[in-house]
C-alpha cells in the first residue's frame, strides 16, 4: 500500500469526520441493547462475495470484553475478507456485524470510532518523522498529545531515541510497535490486528505479545489473524478456524487440542506423538498447500 493509498484509504478517510463527532457519540446515540457489557463484537451470518466467488459463507462468532480472539485459517480461507467486512472496507452480502453496540451498516462512524486497526503491511507519509506521525494521527483522532506526551509514548514503546527518524528507517519490530500504538491511540474498545508479528524475530514478537496482552488487561478486546500456531496458543483466549469461507471450529487453544486429539486426520499428521494445535489445524483444514 503506497503512502497516498494509505491516507486516502476508505477506513482512514472517514476519521476526519470522526474528529468532529468522537467526543459526543455517546451523548447523541443510543447504543443497541445486546449484552453490551459482555460482547464487544458480534458477527452473525456473514457472507462476502467477490462477483461469483463466495469468499465468506455464513460466518458467525463473538469477541468478549477483555478477550484476545484469534482467527486462523489457510491462505484464501476468508480471514482477511472477514476482517475487511468488520472494518467497513468491503461490503458484505448478508449478515450483521455489531461492534461496541453499534451496527456497522446503520452506524458506521460510531462503529469505526470504537475500533483500532493495524494492517498487515503499514506505510506512513515518507516525509514525516516518527514524532510527526504520532502528532498527525493523534490530531486525526482528536486526542490531545503534547510534546511531552509524545516523548512519553515513545518511551513506552522503546522508541525514545527514534523520534526524528523516518518510518522506513525503523526496524521491523520498531515499525510494528509504532503501528500498534497509533492503532490504539484513541483507546478503542476493539483492536483488529492482521498478522501483527509476521517477519519479526523472537524478541520483537514476544515484546509485541506483551503489548497485545496489555490491551486485554485494560478490559478491551483484540481480534487478530495469524498463521503462527505458537502465537495463537501463547496469547489467544479463544480461536476460530476458518476454511473455505466457513468457521469450522471455535474453542480455546487447549480445548481445540483436547477435542480433536483422537481424530484420525489429526493423529495421522502428528510428527512427534504429542498432539499440537498445528496438528489439529492441519488435520481439520488438510495438508494441501494454499496459494
Amino acid at each position: 500500500m503506497t503512502n497516498l493509498e494509505y491516507i486516502t484509504h476508505p477506513f482512514f478517510a472517514i476519521v476526519f469526520v470522526i474528529i468532529l463527532q468522537h467526543r459526543t457519540l455517546n451523548k447523541k446515540t443510543n447504543k443497541m441493547a445486546f449484552e453490551q457489557d459482555k460482547y464487544i463484537l458480534k458477527v452473525e451470518g456473514l457472507a462476502v462475495n467477490y462477483g461469483a466467488v463466495e469468499a465468506v459463507k455464513n460466518v458467525g462468532f463473538d469477541v468478549l470484553q477483555g478477550e484476545i480472539f484469534g482467527l486462523l485459517g489457510p491462505n484464501g480461507a476468508g480471514k482477511t475478507s472477514t476482517l475487511s467486512a468488520i472494518e467497513g472496507l468491503v461490503k458484505f452480502k448478508t449478515g450483521s456485524i455489531v461492534l461496541n453496540g453499534f451496527d456497522v451498516l446503520q452506524q458506521p462512524l460510531q462503529a469505526k470510532a470504537s475500533m483500532g486497526v493495524q494492517l498487515q503491511s503499514t506505510s506512513f507519509q515518507a516525509e514525516l518523522n516518527v514524532t510527526q506521525i504520532l502528532q498527525l494521527f493523534s490530531g486525526i483522532y482528536g486526542v490531545p498529545l503534547s510534546v511531552d506526551g509524545v516523548k512519553t509514548v515513545l518511551k513506552e514503546i522503546n522508541l525514545e531515541d527514534a523520534g526524528q527518524k523516518k518510518f522506513s528507517q525503523l526496524s521491523g519490530g520498531q515499525q510494528q510497535r509504532l503501528s500498534l500504538v497509533i492503532a490504539t491511540i484513541h483507546n478503542p474498545r476493539l483492536v483488529l490486528l492482521d498478522e501483527p508479528t509476521t517477519g519479526l524475530d523472537p524478541q520483537s514478537r514476544r515484546q509485541l505479545w506483551e503489548r497485545i496482552e496489555a490491551i486485554k488487561a485494560r478490559g478491551h478486546a483484540v481480534l487478530l489473524t495469524t498463521h503462527s500456531m505458537e502465537e495463537a496458543e501463547a496469547v489467544c483466549d479463544r480461536i476460530a478456524i476458518i476454511d473455505h469461507g466457513r468457521v469450522i471450529a471455535i474453542d480455546t487453544p487447549q480445548g481445540m487440542i483436547d477435542k480433536h486429539r483422537d481424530d484420525p486426520e489429526v493423529v495421522a499428521v502428528s510428527r512427534r506423538g504429542k498432539i499440537t494445535l498445528e496438528d489439529v489445524f492441519i488435520g481439520l483444514t488438510g495438508k494441501a498447500v494454499r496459494d
